[in-house]
């Protein structure tokens, strides 16, 4: 099975270890686009316990304190458009501790990284 978006290092350590927390070997990330921020669009980030029907998956497999974990992130249909081939991240920084996307299909980010908007048509 292939990924349709790829997990970071950092970001499957992070949700493994919330996994962890949670004591829930079955939650999954869930990654979504909604309208607003100011390029147009931003990226919503949630926990959820099961996946909807029409989800996209992707699983990586990972060991945290010595336990054998899959960590899996899923996409609706219509996120899916606009974030094939993205990668999910988890950064640490002087802004704070978030998830954030790198994606290839984004035409322009805000200077914050929260939003982007898409190449227009021609």
């Amino acid at each position: 099975m292939s990924n349709v978006v790829n997990i970071s290092p950092s970001a499957l350590k992070q949700v493994a270890t919330l996994m962890q927390i949670e004591g829930n070997p079955e939650l999954l990330l869930r990654v979504y686009i909604m309208g607003g921020g100011c390029a147009g669009f931003q990226y919503g980030f949630a926990f959820d316990k099961a996946p909807r029907e029409d989800d996209a998956i992707s699983v990586e497999a990972i060991e945290l304190n010595g336990e054998n974990m899959q960590v899996r992130v899923a996409v609706d249909p219509m996120s899916l458009m606009y974030m094939h081939g993205a990668q999910v991240d988890y950064v640490e920084n002087l802004k704070g501790r978030h998830f954030t996307v790198i994606n290839p299909n984004a035409a322009t980010t805000c200077s914050c990284g929260s939003s982007f908007s898409l190449p227009e048509d021609d």
